[in-house]
């Protein structure tokens, strides 16, 4: 089930969500503007469908995945199907743009409580 986390979620909880769905990872979306992120979907389209739905915009949306056993430099993967946006200039998977991909990383960590 896809929940939305709004605050903080313990890394013990993200870790006990790998270890439920995909092994070593949970697929995620973070609204960059309302400094949010959906988890425990499936597929990243339906996170951000989720949040769509909840009042995000999709420009402002972009998947990654957190691997909760890794140091916090390497938790974050910037690899999803939803962040390919040619009219925002994203042109692969990857998030390209380094502000884009600082501002991700600050709202992920500071949701995650150790």
């Amino acid at each position: 089930m896809i929940r939305i986390i709004k605050s903080t979620i313990s890394l013990t909880e993200l870790k006990e969500s790998a270890k439920n769905s995909l092994g070593s990872l949970v697929k995620a979306v973070v609204d960059i503007e309302r400094k949010l992120m959906a988890i425990e979907g499936a597929m990243h389209a339906d996170e951000e469908q989720i949040l769509l739905d909840d009042g995000s915009k999709q420009q402002d949306l972009w998947g990654i995945n957190i691997y909760p056993d890794l140091p916090i430099a390497n938790r974050i993967q910037f690899d999803s199907m939803i962040n390919i946006r040619p009219s925002q200039g994203n042109l692969s998977r990857s998030v390209e743009d380094a502000s884009i991909q600082k501002e991700i990383q600050t709202i992920v960590n500071s949701m995650i409580t150790e």
